[in-house]
């Protein structure tokens, strides 16, 4: 089972988050508490004014917050597109991890494929 698939079983919102092209999901330094799978749309992770990431439909995002010990955001999320978002917070982040021990595997192999990605965008730029 997906990430994507584990958050839209657990989460607790009845209605997804909604958030039109150009709006701020949440801001590089802020503190975290949640993370989101995105339904539908496209969000984009920015890190001073550059662009690193897009996400797309049926991936999550905004895990790093949870498993630092400062919940910080490493980047902002703005929405590349109309967009709606299952938000997954840190309480039911950490009792999904525990009962569904897959979905940890599925949150890492995410986060593993995008810094593969960011990796050989850097080595391209040299």
């Amino acid at each position: 089972m997906s990430a994507f698939t584990t958050v839209n079983l657990y989460h607790t919102n009845a209605e997804p988050l909604k958030f039109n092209q150009g709006d701020v999901i949440f801001r590089e330094g802020e503190t975290g508490d949640e993370m989101y799978a995105l339904m539908s749309g496209a969000v984009g992770l920015w890190v001073n004014d550059c662009l690193v990431e897009i996400i797309s439909e049926g991936d999550v995002f905004g895990e790093g917050a949870l498993v630092q010990p400062s919940h910080t955001r490493a980047s902002r999320a703005i929405a590349h597109t109309n967009c709606e978002l299952i938000p997954l917070n840190h309480s039911r982040f950490l009792f999904v991890c525990q009962n569904t021990p897959m979905f940890a595997i599925e949150v890492m192999r995410s986060f593993s494929d995008r810094l593969r990605l960011l990796k050989e965008k850097l080595a391209e730029a040299d």
